[in-house]
């Protein structure tokens, strides 16, 4: 750990609740690369008192922040400029302080999206298969569009939750990577039973935004293994959670061929995004990622 002195300046990331979070293990070990004087601390704040605390960090000379559960979407008003990305996914989970006051944007749109840029592949022949409808599942919405996904599928179980959930879509409008015109976000939605007639094909995305293969469910896959037959092996199937790992999910996906994307990818990059906007740096991915899973290894 670096040593920390009167000068050094801090990062952190704000929720409730907060010990469970693992930015603190990539960013110290990004800081501890480069031989930063900056310091990432988790902090537990209620909700009841994000206002106050945002005040606080600012007084303080907090740098920046990554936000998470439960303020994504109550910080907004308390921000003097949000990006339209965040505006179109409705959560902002990184905020840095200017002059103007605190600017916010979302990572986790480009963080899920970093792994599959590096695939050579004509996304517009793909159909995204996003499963799940809640919070998660618009930036991965928003991230499938940027790829230039052809289609973009969203399954659940909640026919009302699933008929907002498209609404919510409706007049908004997002780049598509190498496209200066941004283009209308298109979301199909579908009730979880009608899956198996649209998982028949090669040209897949298929990914996990529920909780469905987190302690307790570790031996429980949100598609069947019967289903998994019927997926062609140019398939992808990314899974957002990171432990454990693999999942039920990625074990299937694993044993019959495709691709398998855990969320350690997802949790790095959109960290790294985050310090480089932060520092105005490159951020140490690799070395973010082996300090990621070298702690996740401690835990079994």
């Amino acid at each position: 750990m670096p040593q920390i002195t009167g000068t050094t300046k801090l990062l952190g990331v704000i929720g409730n609740p907060i010990a469970h979070s693992l930015s603190p293990v990539i960013h110290n070990a990004a800081i501890d690369r480069l031989d930063l004087d900056y310091c990432y601390v988790p902090f537990l704040v209620k909700p009841a008192h994000l206002a106050t605390a945002i005040d606080g960090f600012a007084s303080i000379g907090v740098v920046g922040c990554s936000v998470t559960i439960p303020h994504k979407q109550a910080i907004i008003p308390l921000l003097a400029h949000i990006t339209p990305l965040a505006r179109a996914v409705g959560a902002v989970n990184a905020i840095w302080h200017t002059p103007a006051g605190w600017q916010g944007t979302n990572t986790d749109v480009a963080g899920f999206v970093s792994p599959l840029m590096e695939m050579n592949r004509d996304w517009s022949q793909t159909t995204a298969i996003v499963l799940g409808n809640g919070g998660a599942a618009r930036a991965i919405v928003a991230g499938c569009h940027q790829l230039g996904c052809g289609k973009i599928q969203v399954f659940g179980r909640d026919l009302a939750k699933l008929t907002e959930f498209r609404s919510s879509w409706q007049d908004i409008q997002l780049r598509v990577t190498n496209c200066d015109t941004p283009t209308s976000v298109i979301v199909s939605t579908h009730l979880w039973d009608e899956l198996p007639t649209f998982i028949d094909r090669e040209d897949l995305l298929i990914i996990n935004c529920t909780p469905i293969g987190m302690h307790p469910q570790l031996d429980v896959s949100p598609i069947a293994p019967e289903i998994f037959d019927k997926v062609g092996t140019n398939a992808i199937a990314y899974d957002l959670i990171y432990t454990p790992r693999p999942t039920k999910f990625l074990q299937l996906a694993a044993a019959r061929g495709l691709t398998a994307i855990d969320g350690t990818e997802m949790l790095v990059h959109q960290g790294a995004i985050a310090f480089e906007l932060w520092l105005q740096q490159p951020a140490p991915v690799a070395i973010m990622h082996q300090a990621l899973l070298a702690h996740l290894a401690t835990r079994h």
